[in-house]
């Protein structure tokens, strides 16, 4: 029987963290590519660190010969990245940092397997498990610690961006520790937030009383008590951050983007991967089915696993486990997931119209628990497969 009282521990990290200043120019990036050509192969990696950024990977166009055109493109991307994200410091500007690109064509070696052609369908672009997951616990279907953890930063970073608090930088790092009872999220036993800030004669003191407002206005009330431990940028100055403080690279944050630890990883990163790259859109189809098995009321927790291999267009097994929440056998959520949705890279595509520039906005604050967007943004967080899961159950 699962443990039903415990204390669990996630983090998050600001949009302005090294690494997701990386995931968030790699998924730029991306996104550009696929404004021009929906169907656009990109795999960019990002690496950023003092003043500079260098940017390698592969890019597929139907049209080679305007490649080079786009490429040029890629400088002013990554300075609006930085710039929206607010770096202007002296190591790390976005006007005066040097960029460094060396994306190239596509290998044709594997292109050949992932592309169409009459005798077969589109392939994976590679080997690989995914996993999604949902819980009842909050309202967007996510596990608390994670939801909370995101939430705290993604409001610290409003008020800094719209010049309330001005004297916080870019950089942050969060933690929370949320006690459960009877399995259910009651209350935080710990704090600890490190946020960069401008001034050295500022204290950690002085940041804790910036930031505490707004961490008591995200989480539910009551869940902080004279005993929840407070370590607000506990080794004290905090001026120095983002790639000048520490280096950068995409796809280093992969427990923050998806379930805060609350569930498993396959281990593939998501940012800068076009959605052929079943690392990404798998990984999204597979929380979409258990966020749906979850909202239809057929347990208060589910994981699916989805399983992969290169150049072969079906998934080789899914998995389901209802954590001993649900009334029905797991098995039955297996054969009806087939019956509701293509698991096929191009059928997940196609469902969850993925061919869109709607990357840029998920390298930040998790990839999931958010809400679907008109333009498409985040459509695997819709619960409108409910009815068609029901039906085939």
């Amino acid at each position: 029987m699962a443990r039903q009282n415990y204390i669990f521990t996630s983090e998050s990290v600001s949009e302005g963290h090294p690494d997701k200043v990386c995931d968030r120019i790699s998924d730029a990036v991306l996104d550009a590519f696929i404004a021009v050509e929906p169907e656009a192969r990109v795999a960019c990696e990002t690496f950023a660190t003092t003043n500079r950024v260098v940017i390698g990977g592969e890019v597929g166009l139907s049209d080679k010969g305007k490649l080079d055109e786009y490429l040029a493109g890629v400088d002013s991307i990554v300075r609006d990245c930085v710039k929206d994200i607010g770096y202007e410091q002296e190591e790390f500007h976005w006007n005066t940092l040097k960029v460094s690109n060396y994306l190239h064509p596509q290998s044709a070696h594997i292109a050949q397997g992932v592309d169409a052609a009459a005798d077969k369908d589109e392939g994976a672009g590679d080997q690989g498990i995914m996993f999604g997951f949902a819980t009842n616990e909050t309202e967007g279907l996510m596990p608390a610690p994670i939801h909370y953890s995101h939430a705290i930063l993604k409001k610290l970073a409003e008020v800094r961006k719209d010049g309330t608090e001005p004297t916080l930088r870019p950089d942050a790092k969060t933690q929370l520790s949320v006690r459960y009872e009877n399995g259910k999220p009651v209350g935080v036993t710990s704090i600890v937030l490190s946020h960069q800030h401008a001034n050295e004669d500022q204290s950690s003191d002085d940041i804790r009383a910036i930031v505490e407002p707004y961490i008591r206005g995200v989480l539910p009330e009551g869940w902080i008590t004279g005993e929840t431990e407070w370590w607000v940028n506990p080794t004290g100055k905090f001026v120095i951050g983002g790639p000048d403080g520490d280096a950068g690279l995409t796809g280093r944050k992969i427990i923050v983007d998806t379930y805060g630890g609350a569930a498993p990883h396959g281990g593939g990163a998501f940012s800068g991967k076009d959605p052929t790259k079943v690392d990404r859109s798998a990984a999204y189809a597979a929380r979409y089915l258990a966020k749906n098995v979850v909202a239809a009321g057929l347990a208060e927790k589910c994981t699916i696993q989805l399983s992969y291999a290169i150049g072969v267009s079906k998934p080789l097994s899914i998995y389901a486990d209802l954590h001993g929440t649900g009334e029905l056998d797991p098995a039955l959520i297996e054969a009806a997931i087939p019956k509701v949705m293509d698991l096929t890279p191009r059928g997940i595509r196609t469902h969850l119209d993925l061919n869109k520039p709607i990357y840029s906005r998920t390298a930040a604050y998790g990839h999931f628990g958010r809400a679907p967007e008109a333009d498409g943004g985040f459509s695997w967080e819709a619960t409108d497969l409910v009815e068609a899961l029901k039906k085939a159950l």
